[in-house]
């Protein structure tokens, strides 16, 4: 059987840059093996899904390599872009609204029209869930670096806006270069943890327009660097907002740059830092690649 594809950069404008995503169409008579086995033959960080819902305008699902995950920023950013593209989201001025059932559950997506023609799409995120704390001697020896290159006084913690994502904040973007991933010791630690992936993050950005710039990895089959994080953004937004480490809660995130694949996302931080009912993470996206896998 058939299923058309359309493949988006997603966090950016410019084709090559931000995070790739290939988006799969009309997948509900997809099974779950056959998606992995999709996932790992376009071998990206993730691959979206798209899939019919009762409880919401669109539903999608969305793979690793390696596995399912509840919620992800840049398939959800790829798959609306697609959604439009193929003419089934009808975009309205200045905002449209649609929702989408992700394995996390349902969320909210706003589109908004820009005057010089293009559009900006912006996910709700679910309600932050602080978790576990990590001893900041032990996390530093995974990623290579200095207890010293981490920002003093923050906890290194679990924080979850749809998927859980390891929190570790550093002092400058040097530490941040100078990171390399333990892959056996990561590997083991992240065994006996509550975390998807770990998000390293400094309060600067890596141009004027950024406020933060991260880095996120993993370990084969996953992608071993992401190029742009849209989940834990959200999840990194909502720790500095708790934390009083940002005075304004809207914020753009960098992202991806030192691969060569710069991307960037608005952030607002929705509620008290102690009570913080969403995040939402925003961005553009383009098309690079239309076309149809048989499986």
């Amino acid at each position: 059987m058939k299923h058309g594809f359309i493949w988006v950069d997603a966090f950016t404008d410019q084709k090559f840059g931000g995070n790739p995503c290939a988006v799969i169409f009309l997948a509900d008579s997809l099974s779950d093996q056959q998606m992995l086995t999709i996932a790992k033959e376009m071998n990206l960080s993730e691959t979206a899904f798209v899939v019919k819902s009762s409880k919401a305008d669109f539903g999608a699902r969305y793979f690793t390599p390696a596995e399912e995950i509840p919620l992800a920023g840049h398939p959800t950013i790829s798959t609306i872009h697609s959604l439009i593209e193929t003419g089934k989201i009808t975009l309205k001025e200045p905002l449209t609204k649609v929702s989408l059932e992700l394995k996390a559950g349902v969320i909210g997506i706003e589109i908004h029209r820009e005057k010089e023609g293009g559009f900006q799409i912006v996910m709700s995120q679910k309600k932050p869930e602080f978790l576990s704390v990590h001893d900041p001697r032990k996390i530093s020896q995974l990623f290579g670096i200095n207890e010293a290159d981490l920002l003093p006084n923050c906890p290194i913690q679990t924080v979850s806006t749809g998927t859980p994502q390891l929190m570790v904040p550093v002092k400058n973007i040097a530490a941040l270069q100078k990171a390399v991933l333990n892959v056996s010791e990561y590997k083991a630690y992240k065994t006996g943890s509550d975390f998807f992936s770990p998000h390293l993050f400094c309060l600067s950005g890596i141009t004027p327009a950024g406020s933060t710039f991260a880095r996120h990895f993993g370990v084969p089959p996953d992608t071993t660097e992401d190029a742009f994080t849209g989940s834990a953004t959200g999840g990194m937004g909502a720790y500095l907002w708790h934390h009083g480490l940002i005075k304004n809660p809207t914020f753009i995130a960098e992202q991806g740059h030192g691969m060569g694949r710069p991307g960037s996302a608005t952030v607002e931080v929705v509620g008290g830092p102690q009570n913080i009912e969403t995040v939402k993470v925003g961005g553009k996206a383009v098309v690079i690649l239309k076309g149809e896998i048989e499986i």
